[in-house]
């Protein structure tokens, strides 16, 4: 639809941080890669889709951020000192930030969609999108809804056990 090719319409690259399984540090490398790439001088954002930890928020200090809506969606959370990564996570429609979210599917691949669509990221170089451990429907959703757009490719975090 045009709605949803316009919000990432300005988007260059998006790249997806997988992993097999929990608690390889997803999230660090998508933090750091975001942080680097904006170092080097690029337009960042941060898609958080990790439902049940979504731990971006509090690596990057703003745990306690809200998110607005305007005309064209939600606007992600601005971080950094020069404010310059696009942020937006589960984490910040939370009650509490360590609540997790124990939706069954449909809700979930709603909310992944919505995520994808209903962001005004504004010119971006970067897309980081963080996802959840393992082979689940939200990477499924999360590809589907991306599918539109030029994907760069993805990070597949392991650990040597």
């Amino acid at each position: 639809s045009l709605a949803e090719r316009a919000s990432l319409a300005g988007v260059r690259h998006i790249v997806l941080v997988l992993s097999g399984k929990g608690g390889v540090g997803k999230s660090t490398v998508s933090t750091e890669l975001a942080l680097a790439l904006r170092h080097a001088g690029k337009r960042v954002g941060i898609l958080d889709v990790d439902l049940c930890g979504p731990s971006i928020p509090r690596m990057l200090r703003v745990q306690d951020s809200a998110v607005h809506q305007c005309d064209s969606g939600w606007v992600p959370v601005f971080v950094g000192q020069d404010k310059a990564i696009a942020l937006m996570s589960i984490g910040f429609l939370l009650e509490r930030p360590d609540d997790a979210v124990v939706w069954r599917g449909p809700k979930k691949n709603a909310l992944i969609k919505q995520f994808v669509t209903d962001v005004a990221w504004g010119e971006l170089d970067f897309l980081i999108v963080d996802t959840p451990p393992g082979t689940s429907d939200e990477h499924i959703s999360t590809v589907e809804a991306l599918r539109p757009h030029q994907l760069l490719g993805a990070v597949l975090v392991t650990t040597p056990q």
